[in-house]
């Protein structure tokens, strides 16, 4: 897996003040995505252990609410195979900070173990290290600049409670 940039602090991906992994390879090409470049699966960096090293150390620092994982797309089968022991990692070391993913697939069908066209072996493991998932794909046409941590009204943000998901209607 490559990945396109890394943000030390991040206050538009979530709340507080996150370090964001922006990583490579989409397959959705939304229409206006802010991110175009990041489409490419061979964009950016290789993803290696001084990366994940680094990441966890920008981690540390007591003001830092957690990571946000977001790209190109964290869903991409080859991705989730990268990212799922690396976000067991950073929930193992930092346990009460929080974990968010932006993804352009929906959380209960392109993901849904029965039939979810992005679900792999790892998908269950990665969704339940996730805090927060902000889900579907970006629409131009459905575009609001007053949505908070969103870029189209279609787009949810699914809180974790319970062990699931749950749709919030403002955060």
């Amino acid at each position: 897996m490559n990945y396109g940039n890394i943000k030390p602090t991040d206050i538009a991906d979530g709340t507080g003040v996150r370090v964001s992994l922006f990583v490579s390879g989409c397959r959705n090409h939304c229409k206006g995505c802010f991110n175009a470049d990041t489409w490419d699966f061979a964009y950016g960096s290789p993803f290696t252990q001084q990366t994940e090293e680094h990441i966890l150390s920008l981690l540390e620092p007591a003001f830092i609410s957690g990571l946000t994982v977001l790209g190109g797309e964290p869903f991409e089968e080859e991705n989730q195979r990268v990212l799922c022991p690396f976000l067991e990692r950073v929930k193992q070391r930092f346990p009460e900070k929080t974990i968010w993913c932006y993804t352009g697939y929906i959380w209960d069908k392109d993901l849904a173990p029965s039939d979810g066209r992005k679900h792999t072996e790892v998908t269950d493991r990665m969704l339940s290290l996730i805090d927060v998932l902000v889900d579907g794909p970006f629409i131009l046409e459905q575009k609001d600049l007053m949505l908070q941590f969103r870029g189209s009204a279609n787009q949810r943000l699914l809180i974790k409670s319970g062990g699931t998901f749950v749709q919030t209607v403002s955060v």
